[in-house]
């Protein structure tokens, strides 16, 4: 395996640059977006990251050294990981193409040969840069640009790996795309940058997944997932991300929606130390729609910074936010939410729904929106409610049969139902059961 040494330069990324063999435009943008990472602050909201040590990180693993399209042309101990999370056998079943990312790159990617027939790109991303230039290079940077934040800077600079996906004008996927996210060294930070196209009439749903083992260290996942849904197409981005206890994950995820397109994200969120993960939808052309619905669980020493964010551009577009979140044995969930309506966004309408669910005394739910109206024909909706499981509750399931871990168990999947109805019925059956491991011990 090939693995740089911990630490951040120049040189860090001019080596990365070259290991990859990138033209120099990319080279060039990498080193700029370096220099606005030295050079911007932390975030001055959410969770504390002083703690992070960026010369502590190593920046570049590569596991393998090509992407294959066989599973058995893995080396044994990465199939293994595969094979114990069911990915192989999901492609067989109900998938239409599948990529998996291990440590800093794709080690397999593989799109059934229908889609392929009508020109669908299922591609991870270096490959992408290579046998794509021009198609790249025209939207690689434009959704999220590297003076966005310090950690869209920190990915620019050094990113790995990841997912392009273009569908054709017209084209329709009727299976799931999925990507699967795997960190599995201490001290690992993993950066990869997806860019997803859908061209006019074209729809796609996208499958995000990510584990990771747990170290004594913390390791870093800073992603950046860029989406241009043109118009009258319709994307979906579904993420179920289930990190290590030791991972902070700090994500940019922003998505331009198009005329009489459809933006959707659905961001489930239980594993990792720290999460900062607020997936946007920008409504750029009449009509469009934009919909997220974000679900976070946190227990003990985990803190979930989540929710969503909806700028509307043009005139009759339209949002929906809907937040669920519970906190078990003293976790913080937040949610963070944006609402702007721009001045010429004539007739927008939005709608926000959090919805809190505190276990327990010890437990924390905050919410913070922010709204930024310069229409007064806007129409706005925000609802927001905080509660616990009453003693009530419990006691009627109990009397039923129904052990106490049981019925904490029942009660928290109906309150995240209007979350994970909208999820394949394979991923809610995994959401489901995530969640019943969560639910384990929490009694009292």
């Amino acid at each position: 395996m090939l693995k740089f040494p911990p630490g951040l330069n120049e040189q860090t990324v001019r080596d990365l640059s070259a290991l990859k063999n990138e033209p120099t435009w990319l080279l060039d943008m990498r080193l700029e977006a370096y220099h606005q990472f030295l050079a911007m602050p932390l975030p001055d909201f959410g969770p504390d990251l002083d703690f992070l040590d960026f010369q502590n990180i190593c920046y570049f693993a590569r596991p393998v050294k090509k992407t294959v399209n066989s599973w058995k042309k893995l080396p044994k101990n990465i199939r293994e990981t595969y094979d114990r999370i069911g990915l192989p056998e999901a492609e067989k079943q109900y998938l239409g193409g599948v990529g998996a990312q291990y440590n800093s790159e794709v080690v397999y990617q593989n799109l059934k040969t229908e889609w392929d027939a009508k020109g669908v790109i299922f591609l991870d991303t270096d490959t992408a840069v290579q046998k794509y230039p021009e198609l790249f290079r025209e939207y690689f940077g434009k959704v999220v640009a590297s003076s966005d934040n310090k950690f869209a800077a920190l990915n620019t600079a050094v990113w790995s790996g990841g997912s392009f996906i273009y569908v054709p004008k017209g084209v329709k996927l009727t299976a799931p795309l999925q990507a699967y996210f795997r960190i599995n060294i201490a001290n690992l930070g993993q950066f990869e940058r997806t860019l997803i196209i859908a061209d006019e009439g074209a729809e796609v749903h996208y499958v995000e997944g990510c584990t990771a083992p747990i170290y004594s260290t913390d390791s870093l996942h800073s992603a950046v997932v860029e989406v241009v849904a043109k118009r009258g197409s319709r994307v979906r981005y579904t993420t179920i991300q289930n990190w290590s206890t030791n991972v902070v994950n700090l994500t940019t995820q922003r998505m331009l929606v198009e005329s009489n397109a459809i933006g959707e994200w659905i961001d489930g969120n239980i594993g990792s130390k720290i999460t900062m993960k607020y997936p946007a939808v920008v409504l750029t052309g009449e009509g469009a729609r934009g919909d997220i619905l974000s679900l976070a669980i946190a227990k003990n020493g985990q803190i979930q910074d989540n929710g969503g964010k909806a700028v509307h551009l043009a005139p009759n577009t339209s949002s929906t936010i809907v937040s669920k979140s519970v906190s078990i044995d003293g976790g913080i969930c937040s949610y963070r939410g944006k609402i702007a309506i721009g001045r010429d966004a004539a007739n927008a309408k939005t709608s926000t729904k959090c919805d809190a669910l505190l276990m327990d005394e010890r437990s924390i739910s905050n919410t913070f929106p922010n709204n930024e109206i310069k229409r007064a024909d806007a129409s706005i909706a925000h609802e927001a409610s905080v509660s616990r499981i009453s003693d009530e509750q419990l006691f009627y399931l109990m009397s039923r049969g129904i052990s106490e871990n049981e019925a904490l168990s029942m009660i928290v999947n109906g309150f995240v139902e209007p979350i994970i109805k909208n999820i394949p019925l394979e991923y809610a059956a995994e959401l489901n059961r995530l969640i019943d491991l969560d639910m384990e011990g929490s009694v009292g």
